[in-house]
């Protein structure tokens, strides 16, 4: 596991990046795992200055809610649409987000999950992670085997995303995630973590037990981890073997 450590949240956003541009230069087609949420906002700002041909990637979102109606401006789809799609020129018709507004969302996440095995996997995907350690809507308590599924938001993930809608009762309560046994089979894993609220989960995460109860633990089990944190975020993390922490002093373009 390689860990990044810069002072800011530019500075997470510009290392991401130039992670991401190297993929993407060696392999044009490359598959993508894009997340929504604050902590990638940075990594798709900066990587839209490397100004690269991206008409021929792909990307598979993370996530979507379960039930908001079409063109939502909260809606997963609308974010990536917003964020990720036209920032970075991406050919919309290669942009997948799960089917959340689906008659039967438990199907449509069997197919989401089928989907992404028939393009041939993703190359990196990027995740950030919650404060009870979910990454992606894989709330504590998620078997680390777990595939692409409907899933039940925890209060804690509601009210944290509440900040986005007019008031906690209109975050909707279910969702479709890819699971965690979806997520490892990513090549590369390309984390993104940004403030202080996060140096406890990211440390349990990183440096404690693999376990349910802290999904982004999973983290340990796969070959080729990237982790990018700010000094707040990283101050709680230990050196263990097998980690390769480096400090940059200055984003990096």
């Amino acid at each position: 596991m390689e860990i990044f450590v810069v002072p800011d949240a530019a500075g997470t956003g510009a290392v991401a990046a130039g992670i991401l541009a190297a993929v993407i230069r060696s392999k044009p087609d490359a598959v993508l795992g894009v997340a929504t949420g604050s902590s990638p906002i940075p990594v798709y700002e900066a990587l839209a200055e490397h100004r690269l041909d991206l008409s021929r990637v792909r990307a598979f979102a993370l996530d979507e809610y379960v039930g908001l109606p079409a063109g939502h401006p909260q809606s997963y789809a609308e974010v990536v649409r917003r964020e990720v799609t036209e920032r970075l020129g991406l050919d919309p018709a290669l942009v997948s987000v799960p089917a959340g507004g689906a008659d039967d969302p438990h199907r449509a996440a069997d197919l989401y999950d089928a989907a992404i095995r028939a393009g041939g996997g993703v190359d990196v995907q990027i995740l950030g992670i919650g404060h009870n350690g979910h990454i992606a809507f894989n709330e504590p308590g998620s078997e680390l085997d777990s595939r692409t599924r409907v899933e039940v938001l925890a209060e804690r993930t509601r009210q944290a995303n509440a900040r986005y809608f007019r008031s906690v009762g209109d975050v909707p309560t279910k969702c479709i995630t890819q699971g965690l046994g979806t997520i490892l089979e990513a090549r590369q894993l390309l984390m993104v973590v940004n403030g202080a609220d996060k140096a406890e989960v990211l440390a349990a995460a990183l440096n404690g037990p693999v376990s349910p109860g802290c999904p982004g633990s999973v983290l340990q089990l796969h070959p080729h981890v990237t982790v990018v944190a700010d000094e707040a975020a990283a101050m709680q993390l230990d050196g263990r073997e097998g980690q390769v922490a480096v400090r940059v002093a200055a984003p990096c373009a």
